[in-house]
């Protein structure tokens, strides 16, 4: 794995915040041209993208901190501010992400949420995968052992399967967006379905990577992980909200 990108003599820089930082700048820029779409003012847009990350920075540092390895920040506090040396949970990023935007929405009174959520599925989609780059050149969220032909370290590259799996997801989200609403399915005709649509695309994906990572996540839950729990909770959230929408629109 490549941890650290040598720019200079005595200049490095983690892998994986660069690649943060260029699929942040990334997904900034499309949401904001995604805005146009869907007939969103753009400062909004931005603001909320800003509210989004720094959210989602605190929730996933937090997660890490008092549930996968509290034991290590116990009797050093101040390195929970450590945030070069990593240690992020995806999920716990994307509860505190996901509050901070329901109250947004609630101060500024928005009437039109599922809008703002629909602009950023594939965004977020986007971000997640390319994200995963970062995780595999950092060697972090490894999978088991194996020996297949695509093994990397004789480990499965699961980051990458997440990322090519997000990238797919991306396509379909594009693909069911770009369709004329007459002849989209039910279950995406109503405002925000596509968000829901990403989530049970996205909770499918991570419990496939789950099933094949190998690498310490904090205590397991009826022998399940943490992640691959709450996806299983997701994904049935997500589709019994996308089974009622599909009965009020049938």
């Amino acid at each position: 794995m490549y941890p650290l990108i040598h720019l200079a003599k005595g200049l490095e820089i983690p892998s994986f915040f660069l690649v943060i930082s260029l699929v942040l700048s990334i997904s900034l820029f499309w949401v904001a041209q995604r805005a146009q779409i869907y007939k969103l003012p753009q400062k909004r847009i931005l603001d909320l993208s800003l509210l989004l990350m720094a959210a989602a920075l605190v929730g996933a540092r937090l997660f890490h901190v008092f549930y996968e390895n509290p034991e290590y920040y116990a009797p050093t506090p101040w390195k929970v501010f450590y945030l070069w040396e990593g240690g992020f949970v995806y999920f716990g990023g994307a509860f505190l992400a996901t509050l901070a935007a329901v109250l947004y929405f609630r101060f500024f009174r928005i009437k039109n949420p599922g809008a703002y959520f629909d602009t950023f599925a594939p965004v977020l989609a986007f971000s997640y995968g390319a994200g995963r780059i970062g995780c595999f050149l950092a060697g972090c969220c490894y999978g088991r052992m194996c020996d297949y032909p695509w093994a990397v370290e004789g480990r499965h590259p699961t980051q990458l399967y997440a990322t090519l799996w997000e990238f797919a997801v991306v396509m379909i989200l594009l693909g069911f967006e770009k369709a004329e609403p007459r002849k989209r399915v039910f279950f995406l005709k109503q405002s925000g379905s596509l968000f829901v649509f990403w989530i049970a695309l996205h909770a499918i994906g991570r419990i496939m990577m789950e099933s094949f990572r190998d690498d310490f996540r904090g205590n397991e839950i009826f022998g399940l992980s943490i992640s691959m729990a709450i996806s299983l909770a997701l994904l049935l959230i997500s589709l019994t909200m996308l089974a009622r929408i599909s009965v009020k629109k049938s």
